[in-house]
């Protein structure tokens, strides 16, 4: 029986001094070819994710996760020679490297080599195995192995029971995948550049003082701050309740008395993580899998106001305003000079001292109070007490040294002593925070709350005075226009009905040159005689009746009362007005008559009923 030998000089055998692997001619071709190619592609770590003490891996050789999601190998950043070992996600062309190994002492040459050591412990040595870098396990496990895993965690394990003894999340670089946890003790470090990986000025984690908070620090002085987390959110975030920033958790962790922050994402095409850029900024990457490119979907310093402090203490800032920072009210700047030129890192102080900081004060009725501010960023250090709602004002104000207090569900009580700081406001979500201020301020508040409606009402009268003045100076000048257009003479006028003189004198009178006059004896005919069978109705300067007139045209005539005040030159004045108002929805006027005392005006009949019937039943 014949037998095909493959050799493997990258492995060692067990047959001792040989690299031969046999194989029984009776395996099918197929499978030893399969075999060929898993010992040769193990040579250039494709299908290999663990290193073992047997298997180390050398420049410029990698491992891949089982999942093809990540690979660890060699690398160099961008503008150097270095060579580094990290881990990237595979599937990106661009490459993504989001942990390094040796950030701080880089590879010369292309000569290194990553193994297990006798002791257990994960080592990069150089090409005259010097060691460049260490796992430094306290307690190493002499059968161990190191396996990049789907999450992108590269750990070491115990072959004999599996137990991980150290991983990479641990000790992370500049990016925060998802499983990973941040805390206190386990913080993500920028880049010191993006073509050097070593440490960098910045860091963030968890800060877990009081009320958990997401942090960035630059060095050791805070940069940026999330807010308190309420069990579902970090509030300070705005729109952190949107869609891509789901899927935060906070950990606690009671061994530590600490807690860690993790986040996972339910769309399993969706790729996505955390990098804290060598300028201090935190922002969210993402990509589908298909599009294999990459997108800021969310950065924590979008605008001025988002760095920590813009406003000093006791300031807001808003990205909105110009400029973009206030003194909170009851509170003036402490170098106005300074704020003047728009530097704000003096921050601001009282304006008034609380009545329980003044030496002996006795008078009661002036106790402090507190004004609401909506939509804000509160401040940090918030100390979380255990009231209900209702009680957080009032624990507030029994303590002096309290500055503000603030309620927030799936929080509590919050409440802020000594100086506030980082205060910022939204244009949505954020909480409601209520600022300690002293009487007079309130006062001041109260009397600005009453003076605007007075002035809104004072302003309305007086523009209703002018208004009146303007509209009765009007109407006079118009009146004294028609008098000028009618240049009628005032007389008495005879009290006999129908003569043919007094129709022709009025009519003289009035000089109407197109609306033609009627005889009042032509009207008294046409309504038979103004007989009560043929009204109408009646208004409040006269009747209404039914006529007829010799030619068959149907008419009302509207009939003016003797005892209506409306003389001649008014009762003209309407008619002249009504005369050129021509509409086909309006009643038109076909004359008027003038004689004696009769004052009448004839319009063409409508056969409906009046306006007030359908209106009014």
């Amino acid at each position: 029986m014949h037998r095909i030998v493959i050799y493997n000089p990258s492995r060692r055998s067990s047959e001792q001094g040989m690299g031969l692997i046999i194989f029984n001619r009776a395996i099918p071709f197929l499978e030893v070819l399969i075999l060929f190619f898993s010992c040769f592609l193990s040579k250039f770590g494709i299908a290999v994710d663990t290193i073992t003490s047997t298997q180390p891996i050398t420049d410029p050789e990698s491992i891949i996760s089982s999942n093809n999601g990540f690979q660890l190998g060699f690398f160099s950043p961008i503008n150097t020679t270095n060579r580094y070992v990290g881990i990237w996600y595979s599937s990106i062309p661009l490459r993504t490297v989001v942990w390094v190994a040796n950030r701080d002492r880089p590879l010369t040459d292309s000569s290194g080599t990553m193994i297990i050591s006798d002791d257990g412990n994960l080592l990069i040595l150089s090409g005259q195995k010097k060691i460049i870098w260490s796992s430094n396990v306290s307690n190493p496990i002499v059968n161990s192995s190191a396996q990049l895993l789907d999450s992108g965690n590269l750990v070491i394990r115990d072959d004999s029971d599996g137990r991980t003894i150290w991983e990479s999340f641990q000790y992370p670089s500049d990016s925060f995948l998802q499983r990973m946890k941040l805390g206190s003790d386990v913080k993500m470090k920028s880049w010191k550049s993006s073509s050097d990986p070593s440490v960098g000025t910045f860091s963030a984690g968890l800060n877990c003082l009081t009320i958990p908070e997401i942090y960035v620090w630059n060095g050791s002085h805070p940069y940026w701050r999330s807010g308190p987390w309420n069990g579902q959110i970090f509030i300070g975030v705005p729109y952190m309740n949107s869609m891509y920033l789901n899927g935060f958790t906070v950990i606690p962790d009671d061994n530590k008395g600490t807690a860690y922050v993790s986040f996972t994402t339910g769309n399993v095409s969706l790729m996505e993580y955390y990098l804290l850029n060598h300028d201090g900024n935190l922002m969210q990457k993402e990509t589908i899998e298909w599009k294999r490119e990459w997108e800021v979907s969310w950065s924590a310093l979008e605008t001025d106001c988002d760095v920590y402090g813009k406003c000093g203490p006791f300031g807001s800032c808003n990205s909105k305003d110009s400029p973009i920072c206030s003194c909170l009210r009851g509170f003036e700047p402490n170098n106005i000079e300074e704020w003047n030129r728009e530097n704000f890192t003096g921050g601001c102080a009282r304006r008034t001292p609380l009545q329980c900081e003044r030496n002996g004060s006795s008078n009661l009725d002036q106790k402090d109070g507190f004004l609401k501010l909506t939509t804000m960023k509160v401040p940090e250090l918030a100390d979380w007490v255990s009231v209900p709602e209702n009680e957080c004002e009032k624990q507030c104000l029994m303590n002096c040294s309290c500055a503000a207090y603030a309620y927030y569900q799936g929080i509590g009580c919050m409440s802020w002593s000594g100086k506030l700081v980082d205060i910022q406001k939204f244009s949505s979500d954020g909480a409601d925070l209520y600022i300690r201020v002293a009487y007079s301020e309130i006062d001041k508040k109260r009397n600005m709350k009453f003076l605007t409606p007075v002035s809104v009402i004072i302003g309305s009268i007086i523009m209703a005075i002018c208004a009146y003045f303007a509209w009765t100076w009007m109407a006079k000048q118009k009146g004294m226009t028609k008098k000028r257009l009618f240049k009628l003479e005032k007389q008495s006028l005879s009290p006999e009905y129908s003569t043919e003189t007094s129709f022709e004198d009025n009519m003289n009178q009035v000089k109407l040159e197109e609306l033609p006059l009627f005889k009042f004896e032509k009207l008294a005919i046409a309504t038979g005689n103004f007989d009560e069978n043929n009204k109408l109705g009646q208004g409040g300067f006269g009747l209404v009746y039914k006529g007829k007139l010799h030619d068959g045209q149907e008419i009302a005539v509207k009939r003016l009362s003797r005892s209506s005040k409306q003389g001649l030159e008014e009762f003209m004045n309407e008619v002249v007005v009504i005369s050129k108002l021509q509409h086909r929805n309006l009643v038109r006027l076909l004359g008027c008559c003038v004689e004696g005392d009769e004052k009448i005006l004839i319009y063409e009949y409508m056969p409906n009923k009046s306006l007030d019937a359908f209106l009014f039943g």
